[in-house]
């Protein structure tokens, strides 16, 4: 297979990895990188609405091309309201679309006010999930405090009620994650990774969290789920490796790196998820494994043609200069003749070209000259790249 069709191919799964960019300030992202992207929970809609009931679903009149359809529901209860609202238990609200449902079903109504009332679309609730979130701590409460509580609700039977538990910690930032590490439950997070029957969008997250509280005896267990040789995308399985390495730190990553990376038949995906560990320990990880050693592992996949535009801009982020000479190479080489890898290349060199020769004595001087001695041979010899890779160039923060 050519390089250009294992990029296309390559675009296609990291399209399917929940637009995770490599590229960008982990620092800014939630808890769990490695999960679906952020959603809306059940406290966020019950503070952000002007208006919420609880109804019942008494009926519904399918919509025609002519005529909208349309729902009834009967207020159960009024959670909140404004102050001239005349909302009561037993009054009918009506809205202009059709929602299928089953006599006295309950679901939780939003709305907000502006020239009218406008309600958002229902969300089906049972009894158990409207006390799950009255108990919820408010919004303006500490994420850490907030978490607290969730936590007691992951894989809880009712559903709604475990969905939203898991959104409450993939929406958190980490650093508001980490505090419970000591009252994480390591034993209920090793078998959920063990449960086929765990929803796969929460594996990457329980993954994460076993690596916050793990013990030595968890180490063999993270191993072998690692290393199961698997050719099909794992969902989840970036966030296990994150918690290995939270676990394990060089040693762990000692072994990521024969069998991610240096195995040159470890499947695309497998290698992209280490990819992802290792930008996750850059931001997160410090104390456990040193950013030079991060560097190292990071140099190691410019052996992947496939991943090498998303490694180079890693290691523009990381001021990872001492690879400018292999990069400067690479820039004629027959497996990387890519344009996406060309730009990335352009890039790093346009980043190096910005290093202030004040941060680090002379070696910053002549890395910032190498680079735009490399940069303005490349404006002669090709131009057009070199425009458009500066085209939408932002340096990294």
């Amino acid at each position: 297979m050519n390089v250009r069709k294992r990029t296309d191919i390559k675009s296609s799964i990291i399209f399917i990895l929940c637009g995770f960019l490599l590229n960008s300030n982990l620092s800014q992202l939630v808890a769990c990188p490695f999960c679906p992207g952020p959603s809306t929970t059940l406290s966020e809609q019950l503070a952000q609405a002007d208006v919420a009931i609880l109804g019942q679903w008494s009926n519904s009149v399918t919509g025609t091309f002519q005529k909208s359809g349309q729902t009834n529901f009967v207020i159960t209860e009024v959670l909140h309201q404004p102050l001239k609202s005349n909302l009561k238990v037993g009054k009918q609200i009506t809205l202009s679309r059709h929602y299928a449902g089953k006599p006295d079903e309950l679901f939780l109504l939003t709305g907000t006010r502006g020239i009218s009332l406008h309600w958002n679309e229902p969300i089906a609730v049972t009894s158990a999930s409207i006390h799950y979130l009255k108990q919820a701590p408010a919004q303006k409460a500490e994420t850490t405090t907030r978490l607290r509580y969730f936590l007691n609700y992951l894989e809880h039977p009712d559903q709604i009620i475990a969905n939203d538990a898991f959104a409450e910690f993939a929406n958190s930032p980490f650093e508001t994650v980490t505090p419970l590490a000591e009252e994480l439950p390591r034993e209920k997070l090793r078998s959920w990774l063990e449960n086929e029957n765990t929803p796969v969008p929460r594996l990457g997250l329980y993954g994460l969290l076993l690596g916050l509280c793990g013990r030595e005896s968890d180490i063999q267990f993270m191993e072998a789920k690692i290393q199961i040789p698997a050719q099909e995308f794992r969902i989840g399985i970036g966030g296990l490796m994150s918690g290995y390495l939270l676990l394990t730190g060089s040693v762990g990553l000692d072994k990521i790196d024969q069998t991610k990376f240096r195995d040159k038949t470890a499947a695309f995906s497998e290698t992209f998820a280490g990819l992802q560990a290792l930008s996750f320990m850059w931001s997160f990880g410090e104390e456990k494994i040193e950013k030079r050693r991060l560097n190292q592992s990071m140099r190691l996949l410019l052996e992947r043609p496939e991943l090498a535009d998303l490694v180079i801009a890693n290691l523009a982020r990381w001021e990872d200069w001492d690879v400018m000479d292999r990069l400067a190479d690479l820039y004629a080489a027959k497996d990387y003749d890519v344009r996406s890898i060309k730009k990335a290349i352009i890039r790093y060199f346009l980043v190096a070209s910005l290093v202030p020769p004040t941060q680090a004595g002379g070696n910053d001087i002549e890395t910032s000259r190498k680079a735009k001695q490399f940069l303005k041979l490349l404006r002669l010899t090709d131009p057009q790249t070199v425009q458009s890779a500066e085209r939408f160039f932002h340096p990294p923060r």
